[in-house]
């Protein structure tokens, strides 16, 4: 059940970044870059006013919560420069993607153990790494073209993940099903014998 739940998380977060990087990718990584500078600022103050709130309780003496005041300081620093962090975040966007491609063919690969695996499904994954060596080679070069293709990967990886998991998770279960329907003749047989 959790890898169900993990690959749908990473399903659905594909899906919505490469809308958004696809729809308004001039505008796209700005708004995504202020909003994680937002959650940021947000999580640090949270842990500061905790730290006041208990201090005010208590008399003694206890360290600075360095965390939230680091937290604080890079979510203004990402809401007040936004632009200066793009290029870093198009580069980090990039590498998520390399790694999404190295995941799906580690998956596929693995998956090789309990069933055939065309070397069609390879085609994606191969693709979605080679738009991640690409946006890690090219971040400033076109930040626009960069976002789109990086939008479109993570759909087309959102995509090929939920067909993937769909297939081999169906395949899985009917195999498991199987084994135990092959078990339970066995322990019918066991049964048997023990009765003569």
């Amino acid at each position: 059940m959790k890898n169900l739940n993990y690959s749908f998380i990473r399903i659905i977060f594909a899906l919505v970044v490469g809308l958004i990087l696809i729809m308004w990718p001039d505008v796209a990584i700005e708004y995504i870059i202020l909003t994680i500078g937002a959650l940021f600022i947000v999580s640090g103050l949270i842990t500061l006013l905790g730290y006041l709130t208990k201090e005010s309780r208590k008399n003694t003496f206890r360290s600075l919560p360095i965390d939230g005041i680091g937290a604080t300081l890079l979510g203004l620093m990402l809401v007040i420069m936004p632009q200066f962090f793009a290029n870093v975040f198009t580069f980090i966007l990039g590498f998520i993607l390399l790694l999404g491609g190295i995941q799906q063919i580690a998956s596929l690969t693995s998956a090789r153990r309990w069933i055939r695996v065309p070397l069609g499904f390879y085609v994606i994954p191969t693709l979605i790494l080679l738009a991640g060596i690409f946006s890690l080679f090219n971040p400033t070069g076109v930040q626009e073209t960069a976002l789109i293709i990086i939008g479109v990967s993570s759909i087309v990886y959102a995509v090929s993940e939920l067909v993937n998991w769909y297939k081999f998770t169906r395949y899985r279960k009917r195999k498991m099903e199987e084994l135990d329907f092959s078990s339970s003749e066995i322990e019918d047989a066991t049964v048997i014998d023990e009765e003569e």
